[in-house]
């Protein structure tokens, strides 16, 4: 399966993955998800909000226990994040089905829409809209680089973006959700552990920051004279930097856009993306906050006028306390493996189906705790650990 699937969406110059909503590379991943599950004799169906699903026994029973995670990637992302979980979640029930495993609840795999929001922006669009947290009017307004809409995209790849919407129905049919996530930091392989089972993820959000100042010639505008928003921009990357330091958060400036964008003009326009973590609210209310006033701070010493627009927030999740436990009683005394509990500043579906359903995770260690690169891996040996203790989780949560 992962052999399959590695050369999909894969950019040769840069050796990543490009594997943005609604593309090519998003039609062959999903092809390729409902061909595993069909050789499986799995049911297969695609939600109002472009999930796929793939279900073994009765989807309307109720309690069911599901797994899986998402396809698509960061621009030049790495070939584990997300995809490990998809591709572990067909190897567990296939190591269930060779144990001779009786279910006794449905069980589903589900590969979740959109979750690195790499192309219209918003992470986690199809478990958003899932859970309501999401409009479909607010849906429709997303658009990505080419100016695009979510709603346009979805109808060219066949289906109706006037159908997305909450799907209570579908939750109420869920009694535990697991996901299975390579780890994206080093807390595992500084521990020794192959896997371990998440406590929470901070909380954190993106914003977006608009500067906007006064086009003009670079080669003939006297520097007093300039109104170059790119000045307070790149003051603003750094203040970034030294606020997070001061909390023991993180801030980051990773995307960025001008206008008019040529070699030879100063800027009228610098809209910059703030990521920003923290490890509790109130730090990461500090931390963006100093970056806002430092901000305007700048522009005002530039004559330049600033927006700051918050595009996306996700609180600190708590993991379910009682899945969370059974997870680490199943690992740990059914199988007698160590598992370490530990925090994420990285969002996942899991998360926002937290406030849901009873939600938990799985980490398979990364040994250099590099993420959204190519250089992010995790081996082999490891991999199979990782779902060889999916399958005893859920067979312990399906099959009891």
């Amino acid at each position: 399966m992962w052999a399959e699937l590695l050369p999909v969406g894969r950019s040769s110059a840069s050796g990543g993955y490009r594997r943005y909503a609604w593309t090519a590379a998003d039609a062959d991943c999903r092809a390729w998800f409902r061909e595993q599950a069909e050789a499986r004799g799995l049911a297969y169906e695609v939600d109002r909000n472009g999930n796929q699903w793939a279900w073994l026994g009765d989807p309307t029973a109720g309690d069911a226990v599901v797994t899986g995670s998402h396809l698509d990637s960061v621009p030049d992302g790495g070939a584990f994040d997300g995809p490990l979980g998809v591709v572990s979640s067909f190897a567990a029930l296939d190591e269930l089905r060779h144990r001779g495993a009786r279910f006794t609840k449905p069980l589903a795999l589900v590969n979740f829409g959109d979750e690195e929001g790499a192309r219209f922006g918003l992470a986690c669009v199809g478990s958003r809209l899932t859970a309501g947290q999401l409009t479909r009017e607010q849906a429709h307004r997303l658009t990505d680089g080419d100016g695009v809409t979510l709603a346009q995209a979805m109808e060219s790849a066949g289906h109706d973006p006037d159908a997305i919407g909450p799907d209570p129905e579908r939750l109420a049919r869920i009694g535990a959700f697991v996901e299975l996530h390579v780890e994206q930091g080093r807390a595992l392989d500084l521990t020794g552990n192959a896997v371990g089972v998440a406590s929470a993820i901070w909380p954190h959000g993106r914003w977006r920051f608009d500067f906007r100042g006064e086009a003009n010639h670079a080669g003939t505008t006297r520097l007093a004279d300039r109104r170059d928003p790119m000045l307070s921009y790149a003051e603003t990357v750094l203040a970034a930097r030294r606020e997070a330091e001061l909390a023991g958060a993180v801030a980051t400036f990773g995307k960025i856009s001008v206008e008019p964008n040529g070699v030879n003009a100063i800027p009228s326009l610098v809209r910059g993306w703030l990521d920003s973590r923290a490890p509790e609210q109130h730090t990461l209310d500090t931390v963006v906050g100093g970056i806002e006033k430092a901000a305007r701070e700048y522009a005002d010493a530039h004559g330049i006028d600033l927006d700051v627009v918050r595009e996306s927030f996700t609180p600190v999740v708590e993991f379910d306390h009682a899945l969370r436990d059974e997870l680490a009683r199943i690992l740990g005394t059914d199988t007698g493996l160590t598992v370490p509990v530990l925090g994420t500043g990285a969002g996942h579906d899991a998360g926002i189906l937290s406030g849901s359903i009873p939600t938990a995770m799985l980490f398979v260690r990364n040994p250099t705790g590099v993420s959204h690169s190519p250089a992010e891996s995790a081996a082999e040996d490891d991999c199979v650990a990782g779902v060889r203790a999916l399958a005893d989780v859920l067979e312990g949560l399906a099959c009891r």
